[in-house]
Parts: C-alpha cells; sequence; structure tokens
C-alpha cells in the first residue's frame, strides 16, 4: 500500500537515505527540516503518517505533536529519535505520539511500524454501537466519550483503548491483547506505551473528580470496573 507520508528531519544526509529507502517501497516522501515547517506542511497537505524528529531546531518533535493534538489533528505520528531512554519514550507518547523508534532504523521496520499504526487506525463500528460501563459511555461511531454525562475529550487512540475497555469490562485484559486490538501489533514494542495511555485515560476521566475506574492487574493487565 503506497502511501502518503512527512519526514521531519534536519539530518539531510540521514533523511535523503531514508526517504529513498521508502519511496523504494513505494511511498510518496515530502521532507522538510523543522518543526515550523512541517506544521505549515500540515496545514497545506494530508498526510498517511508523520515520521518525525525528536531534536530539531527552532521547533522540537515534542513542541510539534503537542501543537498538532492541541489544534485536533489527530493524523499518526512516529517520533524517530537518537534518544533511547525510557523517560524519553514515555514523553513522547504522552506528547501525543502513537509510536516512538529510534534510530537508526531500517526502512522495512519502520514501513511495518507505519502500517502497524494505520491499522490501529482502521477501525470500524455500527452507528448504533454505544458501550456503557458503570458511568462510562463510549461511541466509537460518532467519535466521543462520557463520564457522568459530561463530555471527555480524547485522541483516537485513547477513544480506542476505552471502547476496548468497556466492552471488555469486568474483564482483565493483558498488555498484549490491547496492544494488538488497539495498535494492531502482533508483537510487544519495547515501550510501555499501553501504560502510557492507561496513565492518559486515567488522569482525563478523574477530571471531574470521580474515582478511578480502570484497576491495575499488577503484571497482567488492567480492568474497567463494571
Amino acid at each position: 500500500m503506497s502511501l502518503h507520508l512527512l519526514l521531519v528531519e534536519d539530518d539531510t544526509t540521514y533523511a535523503q537515505g531514508l526517504a529513498a529507502e521508502l519511496r523504494a517501497l513505494g511511498h510518496r516522501i515530502e521532507h522538510v527540516g523543522d518543526g515550523r515547517l512541517a506544521l505549515a506542511a500540515m496545514d497545506r497537505e494530508q498526510y498517511d503518517t508523520v515520521i518525525l524528529d525528536r531534536m530539531m531546531p527552532r521547533l522540537d518533535g515534542l513542541s510539534v505533536v503537542e501543537a498538532l493534538r492541541a489544534r485536533g489533528i489527530t493524523v499518526p505520528v512516529i517520533m524517530l529519535t537518537a534518544l533511547s531512554m525510557a523517560s524519553d519514550k514515555v514523553d513522547g507518547l504522552e506528547a501525543g505520539a502513537d509510536d516512538y523508534v529510534v534510530k537508526p532504523v531500517a526502512a522495512e521496520e519502520l514501513n511495518a511500524r507505519i502500517h502497524a499504526v494505520m491499522r490501529g487506525r482502521r477501525w470500524t463500528t455500527s452507528e448504533n454501537d454505544t458501550i456503557r460501563a458503570g458511568d462510562v459511555v463510549v461511541s466509537p461511531a460518532s467519535f466521543r466519550a462520557w463520564r457522568g454525562g459530561q463530555p471527555i475529550t480524547l485522541a483516537n487512540l485513547e477513544l480506542k483503548l476505552l471502547a476496548e475497555l468497556a466492552r471488555h469490562a469486568g474483564e482483565v485484559l493483558t498488555r498484549a491483547m490491547l496492544i494488538e486490538r488497539v495498535w494492531g501489533y502482533d508483537f510487544e514494542p519495547e515501550t510501555n506505551i499501553v501504560d502510557v495511555y492507561i496513565r492518559r485515560l486515567r488522569i482525563k476521566l478523574t477530571e471531574g473528580g470521580g474515582a478511578d475506574p480502570i484497576e491495575t492487574i499488577r503484571g497482567i493487565g488492567y480492568s474497567l470496573k463494571p
């Protein structure tokens, strides 16, 4: 499947090599060298996925992701960086990135991650698919969620994760199950991506002062209280 990708990378030599390899895999690539140019490009074009360097001049990758999500732009973002500390990965994911890859990365692996992110976004529901678990209500068809009758603003993957937990309220879902069903991976990534998104969900679900409805099953996974 040919995709339209935006590569945001200030190392021109590295970007040219990676872009050439991705083009050889059938993708259309646009390359820009800093965060401000990336935001401008996304104002005028639609992309299937953004491959975003973290450390750049003028505007870094974290700031770009935060700006996109603040605007309600839900394009998948894979953060590409030389930083490999777990805390750096968590920062990227909490800012709104969908995945985090340490460079240099083989084009074939990056391609697989791009398709995994895209699969995770292509989830379908019926128009009357409304899920209730206690005072939590999720409507995947309209991309909306409520708690106690109050709307909750969720990013696409946050909504999908909450919907999956709500569909199986009272059941324990392992991290591997959630990764496969929400992100579309058939492997467990090195990052603690599930824990990061659960943390984000908990913050948003308890903003109104209610008790945390998500139970942690230590060493196994999570369960939404029915």
